[in-house]
């Protein structure tokens, strides 16, 4: 088992997301990108960067079920059951949300994807970032718009090659020994934000079980 970063290692993480940069960081999943959900100048950057449109919303990166409600976001019994049996893991829960986030992050009803993440990296940045009050970070994928997701170190450094560190417009990388994203499959969706839980993308959790777990 790979530790957690320290407090210090991820600080110039944090220092970039506090000057509305973004980063490039690892999960159980593929590579992702992260920014500060509610600060639009960041969220601009990322998408500008990636090269995709503010239809399509992103997910973000929460600590804990109980993280996500602090935000606002509401869980029926059903996102409840998902959450104790997946979370940390590979589902993002897509639920209703009374928080206003920056353009491009939640659905145009308001309803935000949600991801906790068990890789220790991500959620380290998780964790970092809320103690910070800098707010949930995104959890899209390092990826330009067309291009399939980074699924590794090597593949993220091909994507960020030519990049200026310093470069706001421009992903910060963020990795450690031995700490690279987990498979090439993509979490597994769930929209729990209406009446009746929907399958919106099978991933590394497979239908069998989601379907079972929501049902009770």
């Amino acid at each position: 088992m790979v530790a957690a970063p320290s407090s210090d290692s991820l600080q110039p993480a944090i220092d970039r997301l506090a000057a509305d940069g973004f980063l490039a960081y690892p999960t159980e999943t593929v590579w992702g990108l992260g920014a500060c959900a509610d600060r639009a100048p960041a969220i601009e950057r990322l998408m500008a960067w990636k090269g995709r449109g503010s239809d399509a919303p992103m997910a973000v990166l929460v600590a804990s079920s109980a993280a996500a409600i602090e935000l606002g976001c509401r869980f029926d019994p059903r996102a409840l059951r998902l959450a104790e049996a997946f979370w940390p893991g590979p589902l993002t829960l897509v639920v209703a949300c009374e928080r206003d986030f920056a353009p491009g992050v939640a659905r145009a009803d308001s309803a935000l994807g949600l991801r906790c993440s068990p890789h220790p990296l991500a959620h380290a940045l998780a964790e970092a970032s809320q103690r910070a009050g800098l707010g949930p970070l995104t959890a899209t994928s390092l990826n330009r718009s067309g291009q399939p997701p980074a699924e590794d170190l090597a593949a993220a450094r091909r994507a960020l090659r030519g990049a200026d560190a310093g470069d706001l417009a421009a992903p910060l990388l963020v990795a450690s020994e031995g700490c690279d994203a987990g498979g090439p499959e993509p979490s597994s969706v769930v929209d729990c934000s209406g009446p009746e839980p929907k399958l919106l993308r099978v991933g590394a959790i497979d239908a069998v079980a989601l379907e079972q777990c929501w049902s009770g």
